[in-house]
This record gives structure tokens, C-alpha cells and sequence, in this order.
């Protein structure tokens, strides 16, 4: 029973193997074997599609065996059949020792070629015709499995027989039920680190009085949970005492300590009791990547102009969990601090180049609360889903809804003249070498030597303190010079963006030219598709010789496209102007410094033009109905005085 659950959690319907190999190696006999329990004389030389019923096996899920031809004619459906596969049962003939020669100078690597990725079963037939003066099958099969590491386990049997036939594809199934290669590295002969996280973090759910310790009480709820079935007092010691012979650690006063649970996954994997730990991980909403499965991550549709934002109860969860895991009270996240909190999460999800330099760190490296809340906040932002996942994973319990909040479409918040957000994007646009970088790294407390080569856009992300107290979320996403065409040929390109400055050099007036050209760019943009932003320019280097003729054009170009005057700045002597503030404060506005182009004029006197002339026509059609009436009241008066 507790096998058919587990397989039911694996979510097969169905498995298919496909049998391949030389001519002659014993494919067809093997498979008409399985199916009817007897060895036949005489066999096509391929046999159609067998069906092994749901109860064959234990687990419960019908097998489809497809046999395969190896002429050249079946080329293509071989490799059709192959790619198909779940699990590929690869042969070889016992009393022909190049067939299994074959294996490893043609079919695996012809197997990695096509990128099949199912697992692969050895399979030496026509075990009775093998001379008994052979090398072993381990020694035989060691070097190769050491070199093609897909290969799940290899096997000998006989058609003839009846030896070992079943097998086959009992190992076959189990194969692509509770495969190996998740859980256990066959080299280091270890569990492998994604399976270690994911066992650490259920250990964790179920030691329930949190004292590093499952006692007998936390066992046996585990052991109900996971195999709807408890455990005898003698079957709990016998446990422990197992785990106690061989790694001391592995228990203590409270009972099994997470090395001796560890220990103990391994004990199951390393006797081929695999299915054991497959059916924790799954009853603990893990996939066969070790990840958490896709439906238990909802996934939410919204406006290109909505993004989702954390509730206050998540980043009050969050606060709870920093400061649990900043160990020595700094005020901080260490690498080793950050990396523990993540430790039962399938990797630190901010190791990827978008999260690796976004937040403010001290000296030591250390990523302070605002710095850790910024990072989720970025995550939500890129990847509302992984952002749950990896709550889910550092233990918060609560569902989607009670994590996030769905914003209001920025067209609504328009029309409102007001915004209810928390985060707020910001594009910074600008020609190279006008500062763009040196601000993204001022506002995250860094000299721009300090920034890390990127081939992508770089993000930085932080609080920003407003003047009546309160603090908002500031993510800045830097566009270089050379992506601004590719990013606005997507519509809605600037429907998350916020708010969007255009950055230039104050002492060039050639950088000028290009920041203005990239404004007006952004701004027939958001007119054409109804994504308009606020726009702010930022004169950068003002602590340089200016360009009087670049100060005078900006300034008239800012006043003629109806928003603010540059801003200037000087990174290097840290006189910011407060623009951080100010850019947020612009987002809080979206309704004012939106750029408008004479196109754009025209269509808005256009358009106003329009409306009063329907105006002028709805009062005139109104005084004449009303006249019309005056008229009709008129004319029945006269006639009823008559």
C-alpha cells in the first residue's frame, strides 16, 4: 500500500521502457518473456508495444515495453522511441563480447548525442549461453559505469531460463519511480547536497519542540506522515541503536540528531531502499529535482503594469528569521550566516548575477535587515514564484495570498493622481560613461570602482528614507546604451517601470545629445503604448567644469517636454541632492513629470479640441430639445385657450 502512495506522489501514470541494442542480442525474447512467462523458439524480429498490467509490481504503475529495430531503415523511429522514453533497457548478448563492447564505443554515446536523458538499464542476456570463464559482470560493467554515470544499474538474465527476466524491468521502473542520481552521488558515495537541504528542512519541520533532536514522540509523527503506518517502541530503539553503532553523533539525550537522519537516508539509498526516501521527499511536496513541486507554487496572472509586492505579516516573518539566524548579533548576514539560512532551500537563490552585488553590504560582507529585505523585495519583483518557493523554504507556513499583495495597475494610479506601492522600479537610462553605474553603486554605499563586471543589466536595490518617516523600496535597473532598441520594441517594456531617469555627463555636451535622444525615445515609447512614466534628468559630474551649452539644452528641453529640471550630482564629492528621495517621490506621483513630445501635443490639443466640440454639440442638441418642449407647452396652451 505504502508503495502505491508512493508512486501515485511520483506522478506517473505509466512508465515507458524502451528496449534497444545490437541484432541478435536477445531484445524481442526478452520482452515476449516478460509478458508471458515463457521463452518461445520463434520470435518477430520486433515485437508491438507490450503492456505489464498495474499490479505486475509493488508500485502499482502499468509499464509500456516498446522493442526496437537497430537497422538502419528504423533509424529515425529508434531515436523517436528513444527520446520517448522514461527508461531505455540496453542489451547485450553474454556469449558475444563485442556486443558489449558496443555499448560503450557506440549506444551510450550515441545515447548522449540524441540528449536522452532517461535512465539506462545494462542488460546482459542469454545469461546460460555465458562461459563460465568470463571476467564478473561487476568487473566488466565497473569502468563503464564509472564513465556513462546514467546508467541506473546493470543485470544479467536469461529469456531461457526464466532467470532473472522480471527484474529487468522491476529495476526499470524503479529507475524512473525513485531514481538514484538526485539523492546520492555514486562517486563520493554520499548524499548529494540538494537532497541533504531537502532532508534537513523536513527534519526541521518535524522536530516540533525545535531541539536539534527527533524524539521518540517526533519519530513516530514522521513515521505516520510519511508511511501512514507507526512505529513499535522496539522498532524506535532498534533504529537508534543502528545509528548509534555507526556514527555516535547520530543521537543524543533528546534522540536522533539531523546526522543521524541524514545517516540513515543514506543506510536506505546505499541497500537500495531508495523508494524509502523518495516517498519522504514526496510527501514533503519535493519532485524528482528535489525542488518543490510546480503545483504547490501558484501561479498568479497579472496586468504588465501590476507587480506583487510582500504582505507585512511575510516581512515580519522575515525580520524573525534574520535575526534568528545573525548568530552574533551584528546586525548583519555574513556569507555564513546567509548561506546557513538558505541551507534547507535546493541552492541560495541569490547566487544568481541579478542578486549576487543589488544590496548594501558592510566591510565584512555582511547584508544588513534593509539589505535582506530589499533582496526579497527584488525577488518578488523578478519572480513572485521562486520568491514563495524560497519562503516555503526557510519555513515560512502561510499560502500565497497572505505573502503577497497584488498592486493597482499604474494606469489606475494615474488616473488617481496617487500610488498605494511599497517598490518602486526605476529604468536609468544614459549614454555610456555618463555615471549611470556610479550612482546604482552610491546608492548602495559603494565607490564605482567597487561595481563588478556585468554583461547584463546591473540592478541595485535598497530602502530609501522619506521625509516623514516612512520607508520605501527603491529598485534600480540600469539599461546600457546598446539595449535600449531591443527593449523598446517590446510594448510593454516600461509597463513595471515606475519611474525613469536619464543620466549624462554635465561637462559633454555630446553625452547630453545622446541622453536626450534616449529621453525622447522612452517618451514616444509610453505615448504610443499607454505605459507613460515620470521621467527625472540627472546631470551628473557636477563637480566638473561644466558644459554651458549642455546646461542651457537640458534646461529648455525639460521645460518644453513639461518636467523637472536637471538634477545635478556629484557622486565623487557625495552630493546627491537628495535625488534617491526624489526619484521616489516622483513614482509616489505618477500622474506629474511625464514627458510629452510635440506628437504627443498635438494629439492631446487634438483630443481636447474633440471633447469641446462634443460639448458644444451635446448644449446645442440639449437648448434645441428644450426649445422643441417650450415650443410643444406653447402651441397646447394656445390651442386649449381657443
Amino acid at each position: 500500500m505504502a508503495a502505491a502512495v508512493t508512486a501515485n506522489l511520483a506522478g506517473k501514470q505509466g512508465v515507458r521502457v524502451v528496449v534497444i541494442g545490437d541484432p541478435g542480442t536477445g531484445k524481442s525474447s526478452l520482452v515476449i518473456s516478460v509478458a508471458t512467462e515463457q521463452f518461445r523458439e520463434n520470435v518477430p524480429r520486433v515485437v508491438p508495444p507490450t503492456r505489464l498490467p498495474a499490479d505486475y509490481f509493488p508500485d502499482r504503475v502499468p509499464i509500456t515495453i516498446v522493442d526496437t529495430s537497430s537497422s538502419p531503415e528504423h533509424k529515425q523511429k529508434l531515436i523517436a522511441e528513444c527520446q520517448a522514453a522514461d527508461a531505455v533497457v540496453l542489451t547485450y548478448a553474454c556469449d558475444r563480447p563485442t556486443t558489449l563492447e558496443r555499448l560503450s564505443t557506440f549506444w551510450l554515446p550515441e545515447l548522449r548525442r540524441l540528449q536522452v536523458k532517461a535512465p539506462v538499464i545494462v542488460v546482459g542476456c542469454k545469461l546460460d549461453l555465458r562461459d563460465e570463464q568470463q571476467v564478473s559482470l561487476e568487473q566488466v560493467m565497473a569502468p563503464i559505469m564509472q564513465a556513462f554515470r546514467e546508467i541506473e544499474t546493470c543485470i544479467e538474465c536469461s529469456a531461457l531460463r526464466q532467470i532473472q527476466v522480471p527484474e529487468v524491468f522491476y529495476y526499470a521502473q524503479k529507475a524512473v519511480l525513485h531514481p538514484t542520481a538526485p539523492l546520492f552521488d555514486q562517486e563520493l558515495q554520499s548524499l548529494k547536497p540538494r537532497c541533504v537541504r531537502a532532508l534537513k528542512r523536513i527534519f526541521i519541520l518535524c522536530d516540533h519542540d525545535r531541539d536539534g533532536a527527533l524524539s521518540d514522540v517526533e519519530l513516530n509523527d514522521f513515521q505516520v506522515k510519511c508511511f501512514n503506518a507507526p512505529l513499535q517502541p522496539t522498532e524506535i530503539s532498534g533504529v537508534k541503536r543502528v545509528v548509534q553503532e555507526k556514527m555516535p553523533e547520530g543521537v543524543n539525550d533528546h534522540g536522533l540528531t539531523l546526522t543521524g537522519f541524514l545517516f540513515l537516508h543514506a543506510l536506505f539509498i546505499e541497500k537500495g531502499r531508495l523508494e524509502t526516501t523518495w516517498t519522504v521527499l514526496r510527501k514533503f511536496g519535493y519532485d524528482n529535482e528535489i525542488k518543490l513541486r510546480d503545483d504547490l507554487i501558484p501561479i498568479t496572472k497579472q496586468a504588465p503594469d501590476q507587480t506583487l509586492e510582500l504582505t507585512s505579516e511575510v516581512i515580519n516573518f522575515l525580520r524573525g528569521i534574520f535575526n534568528m539566524f545573525d548568530t552574533d548579533n551584528d546586525e548583519a548576514l555574513l556569507p555564513a550566516e546567509l548561506e546557513d539560512l538558505f541551507s534547507t532551500a535546493p541552492e541560495n537563490p541569490w547566487s544568481s548575477n541579478a542578486y549576487k552585488d543589488c544590496a548594501e553590504k558592510n566591510v565584512l560582507g555582511g547584508l544588513s535587515l534593509e539589505g535582506f529585505l530589499s533582496k526579497w523585495a527584488l525577488m518578488t519583483l523578478l519572480d513572485p514564484a521562486n520568491s514563495f518557493a524560497n519562503l516555503v523554504y526557510v519555513g515560512y507556513s502561510g499560502d500565497f495570498c497572505s505573502a503577497f499583495t497584488t498592486t493597482r495597475k499604474r494606469r489606475v494610479d494615474r488616473k488617481k493622481q496617487q500610488t498605494q506601492r511599497n517598490v518602486f522600479q526605476c529604468y536609468v537610462f544614459g549614454p555610456k560613461g555618463a555615471g549611470k553605474t556610479a550612482l546604482l553603486q552610491s546608492f548602495l554605499g559603494r565607490q564605482p570602482s567597487d561595481a563588478l563586471p556585468t554583461n547584463g543589466q546591473r540592478i541595485a536595490a535598497n530602502s530609501v528614507e522619506l521625509t516623514d518617516g516612512t520607508r520605501k523600496t527603491l529598485v534600480f535597473r540600469e539599461i546600457p546604451e546598446d539595449d535600449v532598441r531591443s527593449v523598446l520594441t517590446d510594448r510593454e517594456s516600461l509597463a513595471s517601470c515606475d519611474v525613469a531617469v536619464f543620466v549624462y555627463d554635465s561637462c559633454d555636451e555630446f553625452s547630453w545629445q545622446r541622453a536626450r535622444d534616449l529621453l525622447v525615445q522612452v517618451a514616444i515609447h509610453g505615448e504610443n503604448t499607454g505605459y507613460e512614466v515620470p521621467c527625472l534628468i540627472i546631470a551628473a559630474k557636477d563637480d566638473l567644469d561644466q558644459s554651458p551649452l549642455a546646461l542651457q539644452e537640458s534646461t529648455r528641453v525639460s521645460q518644453d517636454m513639461g518636467i523637472e529640471t536637471p538634477i545635478p550630482i556629484s557622486v565623487r564629492l557625495k552630493d546627491l541632492n537628495n535625488i534617491f528621495c526624489r526619484i521616489v517621490h516622483a513614482a509616489q506621483h505618477p500622474h506629474l513629470s511625464i514627458p510629452e513630445t510635440e506628437g504627443g501635443k498635438t494629439r492631446r490639443q487634438y483630443r481636447q479640441l474633440l471633447n469641446r466640440s462634443l460639448m458644444v454639440v451635446s448644449v446645442g442638441a440639449a437648448v434645441a430639445v428644450v426649445g422643441i418642449a417650450a415650443y410643444r407647452v406653447y402651441a397646447a396652451r394656445k390651442n386649449s385657450s381657443s
